[in-house]
């Protein structure tokens, strides 16, 4: 099997509000996300790719246009902002592109991170 990814960056808010009060998470904060998408293919393409990394801008172009310097629960409503369910959205949107996708990964901070892997 080969196996290729490919990292994007962006910055935006957000709040849990499900927590309680009390938690940190329950107030407007915001996070550096990391976001990396995986591909995986048997075979490779005419060119010897699983995908070229350069069709893959269109997720970066997506979250810069939709996501960057955002507030995520005005763009994906007060359940879709935890990085699980991050993922689990850029997982969604990259299948819906590219048939390779095996899993998206969503970092908040440089040592925790969520990943979707059907």
């Amino acid at each position: 099997m080969f196996r290729i990814a490919k990292q994007y960056h962006f910055s935006a808010s957000h709040i849990l509000p499900q927590l309680p009060a009390d938690h940190p998470c329950a107030r407007m904060h915001g996070h550096n996300y990391v976001v990396e998408v995986e591909l995986q293919s048997e075979t490779l393409n005419y060119a010897g790719f699983v995908r070229d990394y350069r069709e893959l801008d269109a997720l970066k172009n997506y979250i810069d246009d939709t996501l960057d310097h955002r507030h995520l629960n005005d763009v994906l409503g007060d359940d879709g902002t935890s990085a699980e369910s991050l993922a689990k959205h850029f997982y969604d949107w990259c299948k819906a592109h590219w048939a390779e996708v095996a899993a998206v990964r969503v970092s908040e901070t440089p040592r925790s991170w969520a990943e979707y892997r059907p």
